[in-house]
């Protein structure tokens, strides 16, 4: 693993600006985010489950096909590069790099009235290439930076018909955006992609999903708040390299009935799933054991992309149900801006 550097400068402390978020339904709560609900139910959830592990052989698994490089990104953004030197390609996921304060994990949470940012000058730092842009949902911490990022690169985008709407009223070129809903298969030279119809997680008191809603039709006037960039419809992807199977998950939750038929060799996942019935076991039972658990969104995304990440409280549970579910599983933690050669 390398670390690669970045001219990002975030500046901003927690103390920042949380005591000016009070009495907000706040999205840590809709998310189930904190680590007395997260780990709590994660563990649990591991520890009720009726099934281990399916035995498997290792005829079962596809081997790393080599040239294929994963780097995290921060929160749910990945960079997947394919094939060696100028001729590998490349896929971003969920690419947010300008990180703007919203004090999610805090404990007050984000206020929905909080601005959007894009920072071109921190995005454009990273000088990061795209042939294809997957986005999992809407949200600020998901999408925000995904227009700039299809205009500099020249990507194909695939979101839902309210990711695209969304994204095309924050500038995004028209002609390189992909509606997709899930069970499309796309093939390209040495992978393919597929998307898969999937679920947003669900919290708070009365469980529902944070900034619901969706922008289907027409274009929507250009969003000027985190509250304005809905869920929009949740999307999972799954990559195929040489057949070795990647997937992400951009919230932790899953449609069963969509996995059916779908094996990954390397699952990404985060934790969470406080109100998902055997969250962990259930998924990686699905997805047949993967030889590869590496865990995605668990950061605290109102810290630099250029420091070491800080866990927001859910990374210890979600290692612990990992072994307990599917202990041959290997759990391979990245930090920012870290790459995982295989």
């Amino acid at each position: 693993m390398s670390k690669a550097n970045s001219n990002s400068d975030n500046g901003k402390s927690a103390n920042g600006k949380s005591e000016r978020r009070p009495n907000f339904m706040t999205r840590r709560g809709l998310l189930g985010a904190s680590a007395a609900v997260g780990a709590g139910v994660a563990a649990t959830a591991v520890g009720t489950a009726s099934a281990g592990p399916s035995a498997q052989s290792s005829a079962d698994r596809s081997t790393p096909p080599g040239d294929l490089r994963l780097r995290w990104l921060g929160n749910n953004g990945w960079e997947i590069r394919i094939g060696a030197g100028d001729s590998a390609a490349t896929v971003l996921i969920d690419p947010w790099l300008t990180r703007f304060w919203t004090g999610t994990y805090t404990e007050p949470g984000a206020a929905p009235e909080t601005p959007i940012e894009v920072d071109t000058a921190v995005i454009d730092g990273y000088g990061l290439r795209a042939d294809q842009i997957l986005v999992t949902h809407g949200h600020y911490d998901h999408m925000t930076d995904v227009p700039h990022l299809a205009k500099t690169t020249g990507a194909t985008v695939f979101g839902t018909e309210s990711h695209v709407n969304t994204m095309r009223a924050m500038g995004a070129p028209e002609r390189q955006m992909s509606v997709v809903a899930g069970g499309e298969r796309l093939q390209y030279d040495g992978y393919s992609v597929q998307v898969v119809r999937s679920l947003h997680s669900m919290g708070g008191e009365h469980p529902r999903v944070a900034f619901a809603g969706t922008r289907p039709g027409q274009v929507p006037k250009a969003p000027e708040t985190i509250a304005d960039l809905v869920e929009g419809g949740s999307l999972s992807y799954l990559i195929s390299v040489g057949g070795f199977n990647i997937v992400n998950f951009g919230s932790s939750n899953f449609s069963e009935h969509d996995l059916e038929g779908i094996r990954a060799d390397l699952v990404m996942i985060q934790p969470g799933g406080a109100n998902v019935p055997g969250y962990v076991p259930r998924l990686l039972d699905l997805l047949g054991h993967p030889s590869y658990v590496v865990p995605t969104h668990w950061d605290d995304f109102d810290e630099p992309l250029d420091k070491p990440a800080v866990d927001w409280g859910g990374l210890d549970a979600l290692r612990d149900a990992v072994r307990k579910a599917s202990p041959k599983s290997r759990f391979v933690k990245l930090d920012h801006l870290e790459t995982l050669s295989l």
